[in-house]
């Protein structure tokens, strides 16, 4: 069963669920889906543009869209948007055939990661540490469906890799080929 199942990489915006979900799925031989792209593709926008031109319930609704159709998915590693698990049925949905990773990190570290990235539309332009605090407050107990977490603030994309690899291996969910 462990093989089949999906890794579903949850979290805020920069902590790295599209870098560590690319290697964990390599190394896991698994299919990478990250749902961002996956919708970008779709309407031919990125999602600040989406959020502009449509905004956030027409943007929630093509990803609730995206996670049902990903979900049947089996074998995967699955990037989520940060906002995903707002929606207690695309957490329902995720969890009906995986495990739930959430990575987290500092604001300061996230402020880092992303404050020069226009592309967010969370933060439309006020990429403060007040309100990525404030942001990340305010999600944190919809984190909480997680199966396990990896704080990513003061580690590289191996060491995220490892700790998520050793976790699934504890519990028996592991392929019996994994790449080194």
């Amino acid at each position: 069963m462990g093989q089949q199942l999906n890794i579903i990489l949850i979290g805020f915006m920069g902590t790295g669920k599209s870098s560590v979900g690319r290697k964990l799925a390599r190394k896991l031989n698994k299919e990478f889906i990250d749902t961002d792209q996956e919708i970008e593709q779709l309407i031919g926008l990125n999602i600040t543009q989406i959020f502009k031109k449509y905004g956030e319930v027409r943007f929630r609704s093509e990803e609730k869209l995206m996670i049902e159709k990903i979900a049947s998915k089996r074998n995967c590693v699955i990037s989520t948007g940060g906002g995903t698990v707002l929606d207690p049925d695309n957490v329902a949905i995720l969890k009906n055939n995986g495990i739930l990773i959430c990575l987290t990190a500092s604001p300061a570290t996230v402020l880092s990661r992303v404050g020069k990235n226009n592309n967010r539309p969370m933060l439309k332009n006020k990429s403060s540490l007040e309100l990525i605090s404030s942001l990340i407050d305010e999600r944190k107990p919809y984190y909480k469906c997680a199966d396990f977490s990896v704080d990513t603030s003061d580690l590289d994309i191996d060491e995220i890799v490892e700790k998520i690899f050793l976790f699934l291996d504890e519990r028996g969910l592991l392929n019996a080929e994994v790449n080194g």
